[in-house]
């Protein structure tokens, strides 16, 4: 889907370009990036104190064993060593529990309450050519279809969980938002936070911006739902935008 290209702003050429969850989704994983760096080159000037402090080595090393006990021995896992190791594993961390699972869970109401586009199960299969409901899957495929849906009961019961886990509360703090005062001593931390709600902010403008643009037929037009899933700010309940700091489900 993308290929390396240092050209780019994002160091990233997409191979789709109207892609709207990995376009937007860009912009937000770079705006972490640079906060997540910043941070970090702040408390770990060089790669000795990674590899000094006990505390995080212990934390990563249980992540991988305890955490993923089931694949702690594959050659994948990133090496914890320098600086732009630990603000890329950090930086990996976030995106996930932030955007991406935004992106994945804030929708589910919105594309999927309408239960005959999303069943959650169907009742009975598709028939084949020798099984007896052969003939009334021939003769009436709609009606077909339409006794092969969840009951009523299972269907409220799908359509009220989905509505749950795809509410925003009252008070969800969303990304870019926080109480600085854990930082209030530390000037150039709360300094980049603030550049960093600044970046946020300039990239729910630019979503909307894309939403509005009729050149991007995979999020504008008619018949066409904006994506907004990765737009930052949401006001409560099912709104399908919205990303919050951290799951909150």
């Amino acid at each position: 889907m993308a290929i390396p290209d240092p050209t780019q702003p994002q160091g990233l050429r997409l191979l789709i370009k109207d892609y709207p969850y990995a376009t937007d989704g860009l912009l937000i994983w770079s705006a972490i990036e640079k906060l997540v760096r910043t941070y970090v080159n702040y408390y770990y000037q060089d790669s000795n104190k990674v590899q000094a402090d006990n505390e995080l080595q212990a934390w990563y090393k249980e992540s991988i064993n305890v955490g993923h006990a089931d694949v702690c021995d594959s050659s994948w896992w990133p090496k914890l060593s320098t600086p732009d190791d630990l603000a890329s594993i950090l930086t990996t961390i976030i995106w996930i529990a932030s955007a991406q699972h935004a992106a994945l869970n804030f929708g589910q109401y919105p594309y999927g309450g309408y239960v005959p586009t999303r069943p959650p199960l169907m009742r009975q299969l598709v028939p084949r050519e020798q099984d007896p409901e052969y003939a009334d899957f021939i003769n009436d495929p709609q009606g077909y279809f339409l006794s092969s849906l969840p009951n009523l009961f299972q269907a409220t019961k799908f359509m009220a969980v989905i509505d749950i886990i795809s509410a925003h509360s009252p008070d969800e703090e969303y990304i870019g938002e926080r109480d600085l005062s854990a930082w209030s001593g530390n000037n150039e931390i709360t300094e980049a936070f603030y550049k960093f709600s600044m970046e946020i902010r300039r990239i729910e403008k630019e979503i909307e911006r894309r939403n509005a643009d009729p050149n991007l037929r995979n999020r504008c037009g008619a018949g066409i739902t904006p994506y907004e899933l990765l737009i930052p700010s949401s006001g409560p309940g099912v709104t399908g935008r919205g990303v919050p700091n951290s799951i909150t489900v």
